[in-house]
């Protein structure tokens, strides 16, 4: 019976990010992937838009209008409003007419406390979600891209997210050592916001330090050297101000964050054994999510550590494509030990 259920369902895997949500369906794929925002109403707290509508609203609503990110550092920092999020995107994925409540799958990262896990838990209870299954960012985004974790020889993954970057060596399908590192591309952002401040008294909003991070963003010495425009308020003035600025001013101000994440990389290699960390020269360290976007920053942690790097083929699934391959085996995924 139970079986005969599951085909009038939907199981979907979820990766709940700070900056970008990203959903899957068993046999199916990925089909949604849509900012983590939400838009309400001040006073009745109802819905205006979620996604990609309620992100192009953010620091341009009126005042009756609030536009919301509900997830922060990678947990919740709004539980109403995250719930709000969660139903969207699981009503959205499901069949339009469903028997039975969606198994869900949802990659948290490995940082969190027994609350915020719990938070998630009962956050997607509450918005439809017939059972849920949390499962660790590292480890989904290792089986996303493919590693081969079921073997003794270690594997190293590196995902960067919006809030979080996850540093995991896996053997024999468990996590042997783990770090989970509060700063991502949110932090990269907002490096870029303070140092244009700083070195030219230019107020920009966080839109504006994306752009700047996705187009001349950096980690290591590019080939050619890039510039881009940027547009902002002039500090002094209050008037609106328009500079130029290269890949290496903002190499410059991500460098903090980027020798914080090689740190925790090297703190969890110098944590393993002698044994697996002389297998780990040979397997490479992965990297995953959007920040492993960032020009170079591949040849940075290798230049760094001394241990090869590479950005896997679609670094920004490869988490949400992790858990699909966990709802093809839920029963033996959703055990608590595991």
């Amino acid at each position: 019976m139970a079986g005969i259920k599951r085909l009038f369902s939907n199981d979907i895997g979820i990766d709940l990010g700070t900056a970008n949500t990203l959903v899957t369906l068993r046999d199916v794929g990925v089909v949604m992937s849509e900012p983590s925002v939400v838009a309400i109403y001040n006073n009745s707290k109802k819905v205006v838009a979620v996604g990609e509508k309620a992100k192009k609203m953010l620091g341009k609503t009126p005042g009756n209008i609030s536009a919301i990110r509900p997830m922060k550092l990678g947990v919740i920092a709004d539980f109403e409003i995250t719930e709000i999020m969660l139903r969207y995107f699981i009503q959205k994925a499901s069949k339009k007419f469903t028997i039975v409540q969606p198994r869900v799958v949802i990659a948290v990262p490995s940082g969190i406390t027994e609350v915020e896990r719990r938070a998630v838990q009962e956050a997607a209870i509450h918005a439809g979600a017939g059972s849920v299954c949390l499962k660790d960012e590292p480890l989904m985004a290792a089986i996303g891209v493919g590693l081969p974790i079921e073997e003794p020889a270690p594997s190293m993954i590196v995902d960067i997210g919006g809030g979080t970057t996850e540093v995991a060596v896996i053997s024999l399908s468990n996590v042997v050592e783990s770090r989970s590192l509060r700063i991502g591309g949110d932090e990269f952002d907002n490096c870029i916001i303070q140092y244009m401040k700083r070195a030219y008294n230019l107020y920009i909003g966080e839109k504006t330090a994306e752009e700047i991070k996705i187009n001349i963003g950096s980690a290591f010495p590019l080939e050619k050297e890039l510039s881009w425009e940027v547009r902002g308020r002039d500090a002094v003035s209050g008037l609106p101000k328009t500079l130029y600025v290269s890949s290496q001013e903002i190499r410059e101000a991500l460098s903090d964050a980027f020798d914080q994440i090689t740190d925790v990389i090297r703190e969890v290699t110098e944590k393993i054994s002698p044994e697996l960390s002389g297998d780990l020269v040979n397997r490479a360290i992965v990297l995953s999510g959007g920040g492993a976007l960032i020009r170079n920053l591949n040849l940075r942690i290798t230049d760094v550590t001394h241990i090869p790097c590479f950005v896997a083929e679609d670094p920004l699934c490869a988490v949400v494509n992790g858990t699909g391959e966990v709802l093809k085996n839920y029963e033996f995924w959703s055990r608590e030990n595991l």
